[in-house]
């Protein structure tokens, strides 16, 4: 299988203006194949796209400097766009599973950046990386590769950052597990609750999120094209990066302690795009970040030799007794502790919810159907007043 291995470098100041170079090449060239295909009646192909706005387009005046750069980035421009392009395409015909992707967008110098080499364009030197036309460059080897990459991509982030990001294939790793299955109800409050009963919350953002706000407001009163207001731009670019990261790092801790632990793992198929549409729990949704989890976890499944379950989002979970299988219906999302008057059993909402999740996974949920149909459930608080 295949992996990314990302490590950040710093340029020196003539790198790095061979790399912004690069960087307006690669962007121009994408501009102008989006250009011709937008102009065009039907989209021609990459080859014509790239015989047009790379090899004819340095013989003319007006980008006669596209000759100072590798070539091969250039192309992998073009084939990007061709890779855009597909996915919209199929998208429209309902070949691509998930949300609706749209045209593609013409490409901003403010936003990150990036190239790709492939391996006429790079090799490994010592301790560097030699880039066509921008010389050797020494990343920080946080870790080895674990074999001879395909391809590099250069990043340089909103907050001005570079990084190399590799493409190597991987073995998959054998590890002993401790659990046969486990199931993981997600939440806002308390990130994960597991079936085995453990609890994971996840790290505050807000203070993070106080100082974007205020920035955002400063940014805002500010003239556009500014000094002042670019380096407010960036300032933000930082305190999103730093909160991505914390995230990131949260995630990957969690999902490497669960994948490490257990053979089987159960999660439900939320919908985060109709949950975020509450305007009073959008922004705590989307900063949990439990689409990146679910990605994780099962690429790790993958790699580790895992079964990675995806349970359907309309099993009432959170409705049904784990114990005796009576389904008590809606409950209001201010109760958290639930008592199923049909076995007497008191159950704490979210790892009821995660109990049931593991059964649907690994199919026994249907083990333990309720009897009676006269009985009710009620929450712990209403039992108390009575």
């Amino acid at each position: 299988m295949k992996a990314r291995y990302q490590y950040r470098f710093y340029p020196t100041d003539r790198q790095q203006q061979s790399l912004a170079r690069l960087f307006g090449c690669v962007r121009v060239v994408y501009n102008d194949a989006l250009a011709i295909c937008k102009q065009s009646e039907k989209k021609p192909k990459s080859a014509e796209l790239q015989k047009i706005v790379i090899t004819q387009a340095k013989k003319t005046p007006g980008r006669a400097w596209l000759g100072g750069v590798s070539n091969i980035p250039l192309q992998q421009s073009v084939a990007d766009l061709e890779i855009a392009f597909k996915n919209f395409f199929d998208s429209c015909k309902g070949k691509r599973k998930g949300r609706k992707v749209g045209y593609p967008k013409f490409k901003k110098r403010t936003s990150s950046q990036s190239a790709r080499l492939t391996r006429g364009g790079f090799s490994l030197k010592d301790d560097g990386v030699y880039l066509a036309k921008v010389g050797i460059v020494k990343p920080i080897w946080s870790r080895e590769l674990p074999s001879e990459p395909s391809s590099v991509t250069i990043i340089k982030d909103c907050a001005n950052r570079y990084f190399l990001s590799f493409v190597v294939e991987v073995e998959p790793v054998q590890i002993d597990v401790k659990n046969q299955s486990i199931g993981i109800d997600l939440g806002v409050k308390t990130f994960a609750v597991m079936s085995n009963g453990e609890k994971v919350v996840s790290p505050s953002y807000t203070a993070l999120d106080r100082r974007v706000r205020k920035l955002q407001k400063k940014l805002a009163r500010q003239v556009n094209g500014a000094r002042r207001r670019g380096r407010t731009r960036i300032l933000i670019a930082k305190l999103h990066n730093q909160i991505a990261e914390t995230r990131k790092d949260f995630l990957h801790k969690l999902s490497t302690k669960v994948v490490s632990e257990n053979q089987t793992i159960v999660l439900d198929d939320l919908n985060v795009s109709g949950m975020v549409k509450n305007r009073k729990l959008s922004r705590a949704i989307s900063q949990q970040g439990w689409r990146e989890f679910r990605v994780l976890v099962e690429a790790k499944s993958e790699k580790y030799g895992r079964k990675f379950v995806v349970i359907s989002r309309w099993e009432p979970t959170s409705q049904t007794c784990s114990d005796c299988g009576y389904k008590w219906g809606k409950i209001d999302l201010s109760v958290r502790s639930v008592l199923c008057l049909n076995c007497g059993t008191e159950h704490d909402r979210d790892e009821n919810a995660s109990v049931n999740i593991k059964k649907v996974g690994i199919g026994h949920y249907h083990d333990s159907k309720c009897t009676s149909r006269q009985s009710k459930a009620t929450s712990v608080a209403s039992v108390n007043e009575a």
